[in-house]
């Protein structure tokens, strides 16, 4: 039993309210479910949002107990290029946890980078779950790709079926591929924020843009039932997409 919460962006308060409408117990400071549900987190924790290494810390104590699985976005991607030391820009997003680790002391600091590089390093790039009847990916996946790794996998999973054209907002314009998609496998991806959980063709978009000021969204697994939570970020709506609705299959 799985219950997979959407692009948090460093949300923690909603992130922490989602999982407690869930059901989940924070008597230990990390969330746990008393019929031992397990959390899957679809990727792009940090950026934007207001507490991004408070999220990055419980994740990662999630994970290494096994209590949690995770797979990276674009905006985790990122920041691993930018804790290796190479050349990223410091925008969109991201300046905002780099001036959380600015605010760390050394120690401190070293102690966030090891829990997130340790995070991505162990993460597949998607996960393929109930002998591949559900298929969690940050941007979502092409039915062909499904068992596969390459960069082309990897930069489709990340970034999504992007044009290499901008749209008129300036960002990368987007195909549709979860309309062409006719796999058996239930897909569920975020990524792309919209106004609520977007399902078609037996895949579901979850990222409801909590961090512009949306709902921050689970799917709970086998039930299909989707758990929502008001943001507490500022409302920006040119930041969500449209799409035609589907209810769950």
């Amino acid at each position: 039993m799985f219950d997979i919460i959407g692009d948090i962006h460093g949300c923690f308060d909603e992130f922490k309210r989602l999982t407690e409408e869930l059901g989940y117990d924070w008597t230990n400071d990390c969330p746990q479910h008393p019929e031992n549900r397990q959390l899957v987190f679809l990727g792009d924790l940090t950026d934007r949002g207001p507490r991004s290494l408070k999220v990055v810390e419980v994740v990662y104590q999630l994970v290494k107990s096994q209590a949690a699985l995770y797979v990276p976005g674009n905006h985790c991607n990122k920041l691993y290029r930018f804790m290796l030391g190479r050349p990223v820009q410091v925008k969109h997003g991201l300046e905002t946890t780099v001036a959380e680790l600015n605010h760390l002391n050394q120690k401190e600091r070293k102690k966030a980078h090891h829990m997130f590089m340790w995070l991505y390093e162990k993460a597949p790039i998607y996960l393929t779950l109930e002998d591949g009847r559900l298929v969690i990916a940050h941007a979502g996946i092409r039915e062909d790709y499904i068992g596969k790794t390459s960069k082309k996998v990897e930069s489709f999973v990340l970034y999504g079926d992007t044009t290499g054209q901008k749209d008129e907002r300036g960002l990368p314009e987007r195909r549709d591929w979860a309309k062409h998609y006719r796999g058996a496998a239930w897909i569920v991806y975020g990524h792309t924020p919209v106004q609520k959980p977007r399902w078609k063709n037996r895949t579901v978009n979850i990222d409801t843009g909590c961090v512009f000021g949306g709902k921050l969204t689970a799917l709970r697994y086998p039930e299909m039932a989707t758990v929502s939570v008001p943001s507490d970020q500022p409302y920006v709506e040119e930041k969500f997409r449209s799409f035609e609705e589907e209810s769950p299959q």
